[in-house]
């Protein structure tokens, strides 16, 4: 029997040590660490890596701190889209929904494109008939609404193209003057922390089983501002998220186009299957060599099936969080903090 693991992330970008208070920074270790430690029951009970993710996913998609669900950012016309996909690593099953604007948990409805459906992808109006007819939990547009995120689009609307909600952030703030009234200049970055209101961000799990079987999931409101009907890499299969037994789980956050034109997650695993790289070879020649080089930001969580673990980002920071067997979920969230990421 393998020792379970699970990671998650709840999104990459410009993430300030200033920016959080001590209680907000403690608030986000906490989100991070209870939904780490219920993937870990559902896996320490026996369950699939498949079931881990999933419910790792709706539990990140149901709090309001990251940018999947309730909490979702706001596209240019001041509504929510949603993306979300599911992949098993026993056989490459997959689902995924796209665009989607009345299903509570969109990772509930990519699941059940990839055990009920014949097909991987469904979008829009399709997708919500086919989840509402399986039993995924519908809502009306407002539950996905929270203050903070709708400030930070009227901050940024008319003012910058779609970004990536941490950066919007951080562009709010800039706008703003920050505290010493620049304009957010680069040799400014230090001094201008993100705007409190806005810290979130895309996520996603990976998760290996007693059985030795691998798992991801990923979830999305997409980018802040962004155009109508754009679909990012979240739920397209092998750019935000991939799933072999042979090879890799893997989960992506960044700048989603990047991330497409890379197919990011499944380089990962043709790195390790075709170059035999191992995985925090081919997971750093990802983002630090491959993505940088087309403009992407962000990073991975990927985990193979012999336990071992890799968190790589390109950004100043990225939510992240893991656990093994009955062991304590260990968090993190700044570029200067590396938990450990070795096998079992």
């Amino acid at each position: 029997m393998n020792t379970p693991v699970i990671a998650i992330h709840g999104g990459a970008g410009t993430i300030s040590r200033h920016s959080l208070s001590a209680e907000e920074e403690a608030g986000y270790h906490q989100a991070l660490a209870d939904i780490v430690a219920a993937g870990q029951a559902v896996l320490n009970a026996g369950g699939s890596a498949l079931a881990a993710v999933t419910e790792a996913v709706r539990l990140l998609e149901d709090c309001p701190l990251f940018n999947a669900g309730h909490g979702a950012v706001y596209t240019s016309e001041g509504k929510h889209e949603l993306d979300a996909s599911v992949m098993s690593g026993i056989d490459l099953a997959a689902g995924a929904v796209a665009c989607v604007t009345h299903i509570r948990n969109p990772v509930l409805a990519a699941r059940a494109v990839m055990e009920q459906s014949e097909h991987v992808l469904l979008v829009g109006q399709g997708a919500e008939s086919f989840a509402a007819r399986h039993g995924v939990e519908m809502v009306e547009p407002g539950y996905f609404h929270t203050d903070a995120r709708h400030q930070q689009w009227l901050r940024v609307r008319g003012q910058a193209g779609a970004m990536l909600d941490h950066d919007a952030a951080s562009f709010a703030f800039a706008r703003q003057g920050g505290e010493g009234g620049h304009e957010g200049r680069e040799g400014d970055q230090e001094k201008a922390p993100l705007d409190p209101d806005n810290k979130f961000g895309t996520v996603g799990a990976v998760a290996l089983d007693k059985f030795g079987n691998l798992a991801a999931a990923t979830s999305t409101g997409g980018i802040t501002n962004k155009q109508p009907g754009r679909v990012g890499d979240s739920p397209l299969i092998g750019a935000g998220c991939y799933a072999s037994n042979s090879t890799a789980a893997v989960s992506a956050t960044g700048t989603g186009e990047a991330f497409m034109r890379a197919a990011a997650c499944y380089d990962v695993a043709a790195r390790m299957a075709y170059a035999g790289d191992t995985l925090q070879q081919a997971t750093d020649k990802v983002v630090f060599q491959l993505l940088p080089m087309i403009g992407g930001r962000g990073g991975l969580i990927a985990l193979d099936a012999q336990g071992n673990l890799a968190l790589p980002f390109n950004t100043e920071g990225m939510y992240r969080a893991y656990g093994r067997g009955e062991l304590a979920p260990v968090t993190a969230i700044y570029q200067s903090e590396q938990p450990e990421q070795s096998g079992c």
